[in-house]
């Protein structure tokens, strides 16, 4: 054999392994999401979940350490932190979330969007997650602030990176907060809309 074709051979296979991870991952978290709607959050076992989804709860822990997690997901901070910094740094920095959200959001499936937006009705709607939830935002606004801080070339703790960063990050969750109360709202145009009032806005 010869060893100068196991790679080309291997990327295919491991290609293959990562999106069957994937959609075993979505499967469970849309069952989860969806028994969460009909049944309640609390009113509903890891167990169950994985009956519907078809798995062992072991994988389903696999995937989401705790209950919480199969809410709450941090799928996009990564892409989306790369996906910013490849931005041109000829444009503003509202201009450059403005494409790194809609690139992102152009690239997701509309099903997957709705169940996004299914995450967030939950979100809101449950106290326990609500709680939970404020940890998770946090964490968002965190990255956030380390990306802006990144593209501006400023310390992360920069008040005036801060003040940025609370100031699109707080658009984007009334944004997410209208989303989830009317499901007829076009996300993607809706939050475009508003991070254009920003445009002035500088770290």
């Amino acid at each position: 054999m010869n060893p100068q074709t196991q790679p080309d051979r291997a990327e295919p296979v491991t290609g293959l392994r990562e999106r069957k991870k994937a959609r075993t991952k979505a499967a469970i978290q849309r069952e989860a999401v969806r028994m969460f709607r009909e049944q309640g959050y609390t009113a509903t076992t890891v167990e169950q979940i994985a009956e519907a989804a078809e798995v062992a709860p072991s994988t389903v822990f696999r995937y989401f350490p705790t209950k919480q997690d199969l809410v709450f997901s941090h799928d996009y901070d990564l892409p989306f932190a790369m996906m910013l910094q490849a931005q041109s740094p000829d444009l503003t920095p509202i201009q450059a979330e403005r494409r790194t959200i809609r690139s992102m959001l152009d690239g997701i499936p509309p099903e997957e969007l709705a169940l996004q937006r299914e995450r967030w009705v939950l979100i809101t709607s449950e106290p326990e997650l609500w709680g939970a939830g404020l940890g998770n935002l946090s964490r968002t606004l965190r990255i956030m602030s380390e990306q802006v801080a990144r593209r501006a070339g400023r310390d992360p703790g920069d008040a005036s990176v801060r003040a940025y960063a609370g100031a699109v990050f707080g658009v984007m969750l009334q944004v997410s907060l209208e989303w989830a109360k009317d499901p007829e709202l076009d996300f993607a145009a809706a939050l475009d809309e508003a991070l254009l009032f920003l445009e002035d806005l500088r770290p």
